[in-house]
């Protein structure tokens, strides 16, 4: 992109559209950005030194803000549907992590995938064999955890040291 008095407003010198994969996560993808950016900005420079490269304009309608990722948006909130904290738990990791209330203490949610199941939102529906728990629509099984201060477990090593029963509630 050329740069001119606006922010993010110049010309684009090329354009490379990248699928993001149903099990990509922020790293995933900063990484897969960051390869497919070193290799474009190359390729830019060459052209713009031959002379092939051609600046496009941007559209100037659709142009949105992105605000600063604070740690509270990376809470949880049990009452919306399973997949769209699958999502969140995918855009914030691994930083600064999606988390939830357990006992009035932070958990941070590193992997889930949506399940059908019911139930009121945030209550665990099953604390057995997988950790699943009830959202406004659907359920997540999560597969692995954090306690603040602790290190990352699978949900079964959780559930062995912090025995959850059916009814026990996330917030």
């Amino acid at each position: 992109m050329r740069m001119d008095s606006g922010l993010d407003t110049g010309p684009v010198l090329s354009r490379h559209p990248v699928p993001i994969a149903a099990d990509e996560d922020a790293g995933t993808l900063h990484d897969k950005l960051a390869a497919l950016g070193a290799e474009t900005v190359v390729a830019a420079l060459a052209d713009l030194e031959a002379g092939r490269a051609r600046a496009v304009p941007q559209p100037a309608s659709g142009v949105t803000y992105a605000a600063k990722i604070e740690k509270a948006d990376a809470r949880l909130h049990w009452t919306q549907p399973a997949s769209t904290l699958e999502r969140a738990v995918r855009a914030f990791r691994p930083a600064p992590g999606a988390f939830a209330m357990l006992d009035n203490q932070p958990v941070k949610i590193w992997r889930a995938r949506v399940v059908e199941r019911s139930g009121e939102p945030g209550a665990v529906q099953q604390a057995s064999d997988e950790l699943v728990i009830a959202c406004g629509e659907g359920a997540l099984a999560v597969a692995e955890l954090q306690r603040a201060g602790g290190r990352r477990l699978s949900a079964q090593e959780f559930l062995r040291g912090h025995r959850l029963t059916a009814g026990a509630r996330f917030a």
